[in-house]
């Protein structure tokens, strides 16, 4: 009697820096997809993972995930990219993933095509080894660098309402400061906006009682909330601080009193406030400024981000030994920066951030070493290693 026999397909290898450069060339700048979830479909299913398409609007997602058995350990990132600005300052086409002097140059090699990459290529050596004791999953969204509405946000509350269980996140955003593996990001500050409008009664200069200059509401409603001090840091977190990103008022003549003028602001706060608190202390000013004005003032509010903390322990332990490990750098566990996609998951489980030097990320001739991408496969494969056998 013959006993059948199920032969595994052998695990296909990645090259991280060609994978790189085959999403590079695909124009994505958000909303568009240009064809850069088919990549990374594509070499996902070649390792056997089941892909799964999360479309939501007009943005393409995939949630990947190859194993049935937890621990689950997920690594997020995204396709998309910000717009190349000036194309002419470029020293290469932006979407031609040149490589120069052993570096590699186009929009994306550094926020964040690479880190994609480079886990996918790390992930196909891990299971040409054997398979690991437990699940791996990937997130990528096409919606970071946008509106973050139908990108991550959506995937993480479908995959809650399904009840889909990850217990660790490795995000691939680029957190190396001067050197490869100095930093991790270990948390967030929160971050909200709000938009002022006071609207008034237009009329001439030389007979301010007959109109209601907006002016000069908007700018005691500024000056107010500029000068109050938020606090003076949280643990782990620097101050909160409050920016006047713009004012405006559109007004061409000088003999004119403007009917409206508006202004934004935007705050970064760490976990001594919540969202809710500052709009409710942001609108509460508006009243103040507006008491006694023969006009309205208007103050709207969004959150794009809470504040939050992946406390020090053995997840941090083992992406930071790992990272020391293939880097001999002992990286600094840190909360700076701006937000990422991190603020949603870890609404799912812990989550840390880990990448490439990013000083040119957003920048003409975006660029990234090849030696700094083969660094970073190495650290993911090790990653994988170490927390299967922490976790496993």
């Amino acid at each position: 009697m013959t006993t059948a026999v199920t032969i595994a397909p052998p695990i296909v290898p990645i090259d991280a820096v060609e994978l790189t450069r085959e999403l590079i060339r695909r124009n994505s700048v958000t909303p568009a997809d240009g064809g850069a979830m088919d990549v990374v479909q594509r070499a996902l299913e070649g390792l056997g993972f089941a892909c799964r398409r999360m479309k939501f609007g007009e943005i393409e997602n995939l949630y990947a995930r190859r194993g049935l058995q937890g621990p689950n350990l997920c690594f997020a990132g995204h396709t998309d990219v910000v717009p190349v600005g000036d194309e002419g300052a470029w020293s290469v086409g932006p979407f031609e993933a040149a490589l120069k002097d052993g570096i590699l140059i186009g929009r994306g090699a550094v926020d964040m095509k690479s880190a994609i990459a480079a886990f996918i290529d790390a992930t196909a050596q891990t299971l040409a080894a054997g398979e690991p004791r437990g699940s791996i999953s990937l997130l990528i969204t096409g919606d970071e660098e946008g509106i973050a509405v139908d990108g991550t946000k959506a995937v993480v509350a479908a995959l809650q309402a399904e009840g889909e269980g990850i217990d660790h996140c490795v995000v691939g955003e680029p957190t190396s400061s001067a050197t490869m593996g100095d930093m991790i990001k270990i948390g967030r500050r929160g971050s909200i906006n709000a938009t002022i409008t006071v609207e008034g009664r237009q009329g001439h200069v030389a007979y301010p009682q007959r109109a209601a200059n907006p002016v000069p509401v908007l700018i005691r409603y500024l000056a107010a909330v500029q000068d109050k001090v938020l606090d003076q840091g949280y643990q782990g977190f620097q101050p909160s601080n409050l920016e006047v990103t713009t004012v405006d008022v559109g007004n061409a003549a000088t003999n004119v009193i403007p009917a409206q003028a508006t202004a934004r602001v935007n705050i970064r706060f760490n976990p001594g406030h919540t969202g809710a608190s500052l709009a409710q202390w942001l609108t509460e000013e508006g009243e103040k400024a507006g008491a006694g004005f023969a006009g309205k003032v208007t103050v709207k509010t969004h959150i794009s981000g809470e504040a939050f903390l992946t406390a020090p322990g053995d997840f941090t332990e083992v992406v930071a030994g790992a990272v020391k490990a293939e880097t001999g750098v002992e990286p600094d566990l840190s909360t700076t920066g701006g937000t990422s996609d991190a603020r949603f998951i870890r609404a799912l489980c812990p989550v840390v951030e880990f990448g490439l030097v990013g000083t040119t990320m957003h920048a003409v001739d975006e660029r990234a070493p090849v030696s700094e991408i083969r660094t970073l496969t190495a650290v993911y494969k090790r990653l994988i290693a170490d927390y299967f056998a922490k976790f496993g």
